[in-house]
């Protein structure tokens, strides 16, 4: 593995032995960088990685700009992984790690929120039994996304994620949730697009 472009462009990454943790192909990763570089979203932005796996989404984006990253994963393999790769990368004082499972991370983030781009690659089986779509719908009540945010899911080809992800506990406007704005697909890889349902969507 290795960092696709900018100031650590072609830098190794280091990834857990196994198949326990999935790492965007770089066919993917590049695709994703130039549409949201392309787009003016990646620079200066702060960054939430959730369902880090070895940090490849978030160290692209500082790689690319943006200010700050802070990685969200559960396997203690991943998080040796992330940690490695960013002292190697030196980049802690741009970067937190925070273990655990997202939905419990994401009630406590509101000190560092809220962040301009989350991207989630969470295992496809969590998408497809819906977990990680729910874990989504509550970025906003938790108030880790503002109005601005892009919110990018990594997915199968074959899984068709829904136009909306309702919040799981609805502000007191009534706003909340997540609404579909693109899908890309890459071979067996789709990226689906979201924003808050606060803004109007834009295309990338």
């Amino acid at each position: 593995m290795r960092i696709i472009g900018g100031a650590f462009g072609s830098r190794p990454l280091v990834a857990p032995r196994g198949r326990s943790t999935r790492p965007t192909s770089d066919r993917v990763r590049e695709a994703l960088f130039g549409i949201l570089e392309s787009a003016q979203v990646v620079e200066h932005a702060r960054v939430l990685d959730l369902y880090a796996g070895t940090g490849a989404l978030g160290l692209e984006s500082l790689s690319r700009g943006a200010v700050h990253a802070t990685f969200v994963e559960s396997a203690r393999e991943a998080l040796d992984a992330i940690r490695t790769n960013v002292a190697t990368l030196d980049v802690g004082d741009r970067t937190k790690v925070l273990p655990g499972d997202v939905v419990r991370v994401l009630r406590g983030l509101s000190p560092d929120a809220p962040f301009d781009l989350v991207l989630a690659d969470p295992p496809w089986a969590l998408v497809d039994d819906g977990a990680a779509l729910k874990a989504l719908g509550s970025l906003v009540a938790a108030r880790a996304v503002g109005p601005g945010t892009w919110v990018v899911l990594e997915h199968s080809a074959r899984t068709d994620p829904p136009p909306r992800l309702p919040a799981r506990t609805p502000l007191p406007d009534g706003g909340g949730g997540l609404s579909r704005f693109d899908t890309r697909r890459y071979g067996d890889t789709a990226l689906t697009f979201y924003k808050p349902d606060i803004l109007d969507p834009r295309s990338p």
